[in-house]
């Protein structure tokens, strides 16, 4: 069996890759297989296709962490991370095991892997364009992730080289305006927040205004996220800031979609973060297709 080599694989614990698997075969499994009985457990090869071409490869540790939970082999002929095509339809990898056991698997192995591909291949898209333009900052996802399935989800950011942005809620702090408007003001909530949160963490505050933005930096925020601005109030407001506050970590976010990613960029913003990184991200289209044995001509009797 073949395992992925690209660094983003090694990020994740084998003993989540076997839980996750398990929590998936089970969903689609929960009991019995009646389908199971018309095929048995003769040896059988699938092929895995690709079909949508110029493609990013994301999610093979989980979709081999599947097969590998049922009984089955997988060889990786593309390797995580690379780009498919620009054929129409790519060769992909080879599965192997019981016919059974390699059907079980199918369905969740292919949800992952074309889930995590099409999130790899924009994200892959989305950092080409702001690196085109000699942008030095990082695009970055954000918490906007499919229920239970957030792990695949920033995995593929990291296949597709953009930032992760936090995990949750339980890394860094990051204060909306729901959490201002109920403590009272940004400098209360920032006070609060480090009170609790230590040196260890950094505190992010979200900001509406660039006055809002000079608030939490004087209240010691080590981010501020500009929301929802226009691309030319957020240069000129990132400018002053950065101007006034040279260490400060400035997030641009709202609005910033693939249209017009490129008009956010500027030399005074670090971070810009998309929703639709995984809100409404195409799937890449890959099947898996068993291939009809070959029965021998000189059959002897």
């Amino acid at each position: 069996m073949s395992w992925p080599s690209h660094k983003a694989a090694h990020s994740v614990p084998p003993h989540t890759l076997t839980r996750l698997a398990r929590e998936w075969l089970t969903e689609d499994t929960p009991n019995f297989d009646p389908a199971g009985v018309c095929v048995g457990t003769q040896e059988v090869e699938a092929r895995l296709l690709c079909k949508t071409p110029n493609s990013v490869l994301a999610g093979s540790p989980f979709f081999t962490a599947v097969f590998t939970e049922v009984g089955c082999t997988v060889d990786w002929i593309h390797q995580e991370g690379a780009e498919i095509g620009p054929d129409a339809i790519t060769l992909t990898a080879v599965v192997r095991g019981p016919a059974r056991c390699l059907l079980l698997g199918e369905r969740p192995a292919l949800n992952c892997l074309a889930r995590a591909s099409g999130i790899a291949t924009r994200c892959s898209q989305l950092q080409a364009m702001a690196t085109a333009r000699g942008w030095h900052g990082e695009v970055a996802g954000t918490r906007k992730t499919t229920p239970g399935f957030r792990l695949v989800e920033k995995y593929a950011m990291l296949v597709g080289s953009v930032s992760m942005h936090r995990q949750d809620l339980s890394g860094m702090v990051m204060l909306k305006d729901n959490h201002v408007w109920a403590s009272g003001n940004i400098t209360q909530a920032v006070k609060a927040a480090r009170s609790v949160s230590g040196f260890s963490s950094k505190i992010e505050v979200e900001c509406r205004s660039a006055e809002e933005g000079r608030e939490a930096a004087r209240a010691g925020a080590d981010i501020v996220m500009l929301d929802n601005f226009q691309p030319q109030e957020l240069h000129v407001a990132a400018h002053a800031l950065k101007e006034k506050f040279p260490t400060l970590l400035i997030e641009a976010s709202g609005g910033v979609t693939p249209e017009n990613l490129v008009m956010h960029l500027s030399p005074h913003v670090d971070i810009i973060s998309l929703g639709c990184i995984t809100q409404g991200c195409p799937v890449v289209d890959f099947s898996l297709k068993v291939q009809t044995p070959v029965v021998s001509s000189s059959l002897q009797y």
